[in-house]
């Protein structure tokens, strides 16, 4: 079994390196690749890939999608299995790979997805999210469509009969979740397979992220509502809920204020993405995937127990 690592990029100097250290530790007999797929990025994000080995596919900022990148990525790619991170993300221990892999014995498993947990830097209200949705206990028989493609894997096979929907502004790794388990292939969740995933957001940046997952959401469900009702009683519920918690792990103050940010505009975002009528132009588009600045006019320039080993991050 051969594995091609892709990680989608944009202007991630401040995190790259630490993930492709992380790969670069990791204690496996798997033949691995490393493909960089970069959608424009003005800092040294292309450099420090280079520096470590990575294959750079490059694409144009205006013609990204999530899905375009995957899909580009993974035609460059010639591993049996293909395994996304996404560039703010680093592994824990250095058996990561293995452990995202060791699933595809079984043939029927079609994708698997590891754990992710927050660091120093993650907002309080993201970790409560990271330890709902990633819990301690492996499943390698989901029955949900869930995943998340900042830590992945699938057969390359079967991403050669379905490619990922390209057009969707977000949750293009449920939509391919929901169709391969129509298929009848399973899902395999491992809890050891752990990476930290750094979100460091401005609020326009939260808001942003649900707004246009809301809109692939609804795309993709048609029939789903989501109202002021919603959005009022959701937002409270997961404040008090937070806040709570908080104050029994005695860090309520340090986050007093971050919270109610967090959920307020986490559930606005999602309220607007549902409202939201028409096709996609360019503005929304750069809105959605880069900041202001990337646009700007440049002047001339001149299951079973599982041993794992740390890895030791300076």
């Amino acid at each position: 079994m051969t594995c091609s690592i892709i990680i989608r990029a944009f202007n991630e100097e401040a995190h790259i390196g630490k993930l492709l250290n992380g790969i670069k530790q990791q204690e496996t007999g798997t033949d691995l690749e490393v493909i960089l797929v970069d959608s424009g990025s003005k800092d040294n994000t292309v450099r420090i890939a280079e520096s470590y080995g990575a294959k750079i596919v490059r694409i144009r900022p205006e013609e990204f999608s999530f899905g375009r990148a995957l899909n580009i990525g993974c035609q460059q790619a010639s591993g049996d299995i293909l395994l996304f991170a996404s560039a703010h993300v680093y592994p824990v221990y250095t058996n990561w790979i293995d452990q995202m892999l060791k699933p595809f014995g079984d043939q029927k498993v079609a994708l698997t997805y590891g754990r992710q947990i927050g660091n120093q830097l993650s907002k309080y209200s993201e970790q409560q999210l990271f330890a709902k949705w990633f819990p301690a206990v492996s499943n390698y028989n989901q029955q949900i469509p869930f995943c998340n493609n900042a830590n992945t894997a699938i057969r390359r096979s079967l991403w050669e009969e379905l490619p990922y929907d390209e057009t969707l502004t977000g949750l293009e790794d449920l939509h391919w979740a929901s169709e391969i388990l129509q298929r009848g292939y399973r899902i395999a969740y491992d809890a050891d397979a752990t990476i930290v995933h750094v979100h460091e957001e401005t609020p326009r940046k939260i808001f942003n992220r649900y707004y246009r997952e809301a809109i692939a959401f609804k795309r993709l469900k048609p029939m789903a509502q989501f109202g002021l009702w919603d959005f009022a009683y959701l937002s409270v519920s997961n404040l008090i809920s937070d806040y709570v918690t908080a104050a029994q792990e005695r860090v309520l103050w340090q986050h007093i204020a971050e919270i109610p940010v967090f959920r307020i505009l986490q559930f606005w975002g999602t309220y607007q993405g549902y409202r939201f009528v028409g096709t996609l132009d360019r503005t929304l588009r750069e809105r959605f995937y880069y900041p202001n600045e990337v646009f700007r006019r440049e002047k001339p320039v001149s299951q079973e127990p599982v041993v794992m080993k740390q890895i030791a991050y300076e």
